[in-house]
């Protein structure tokens, strides 16, 4: 019992972080994402790159949550905690593929000297544009899905924390999905306060979820029992 629960605040110390670094690291891009001509301008590299590297921090974070849950979890469904550990290692696969995008641009800039003209300018919004569709695909979808239902789904069967808190996000992940389907379609922006709105709760099951496993570790049930 002392393991599992060891292994229950593992997974939220996991949690929690995917937090403390994917903040920083979108204040961090701010430049890049938000100026239409960053490549061929000053440029702000050095952060640009701090914001890399937690960005690939919270990929590792990500698929950490899913390795170290996967021992208890498949005790309830191993095929839904497998789909569970795959859409976490393909969240962080197009998080990486969006970290490419970015590094890429400062690459270019740095070559360039802050030179290049209109073309240049056009290469670095291309890779601006494939970095934000990676965030729709990645934390939108994968996430809304991998730990909202699966996950969800895992722990409101097992009771390993309390179902009302699973339930958040059993109804969150698959609203997370829709509303990022939504976006694809063009029906709002992605940065629109709408798609927050509907994200919301899929948030605040992933945050609960960490906070409970590091404060309360398992709740006694039949799968640790």
């Amino acid at each position: 019992m002392d393991a599992v629960q060891q292994r229950a605040r593992i997974a939220g110390v996991w949690f929690i972080l995917t937090f403390v670094l994917s903040i920083p690291a979108v204040l961090l891009y701010d430049p890049v994402l938000n100026d239409a001509d960053y490549i061929v301008g000053a440029g702000a590299d050095t952060q640009v790159r701090v914001g890399a590297l937690l960005e690939i921090l919270t990929a590792v974070a990500n698929i950490a949550t899913a390795v170290v849950l996967f021992p208890i979890l498949k005790r309830q469904s191993e095929s839904v905690s497998l789909g569970y550990v795959g859409s976490r290692i393909l969240e962080s696969t197009v998080i990486v593929v969006g970290v490419v995008c970015v590094l890429a641009v400062v690459a270019l800039r740095e070559d360039l000297s802050g030179g290049g003209g209109a073309d240049a300018a056009l290469v670095g919004r291309s890779l601006v544009a494939l970095k934000d569709q990676t965030f729709l695909l990645g934390p939108a979808f994968c996430a809304g899905f991998g730990n909202g239902l699966l996950l969800g789904h895992l722990m409101y069967r097992s009771g390993l924390v309390p179902r009302p808190m699973a339930l958040i996000g059993l109804i969150g992940g698959p609203i997370a999905c829709a509303t990022a389907t939504a976006v694809l379609f063009g029906v709002y922006e992605q940065q629109s306060p709408v798609n927050f709105l509907f994200t919301a709760p899929e948030i605040a099951w992933e945050a609960s979820l960490g906070i409970w496993l590091v404060t309360k570790g398992f709740r006694p049930c039949p799968l640790i029992n």
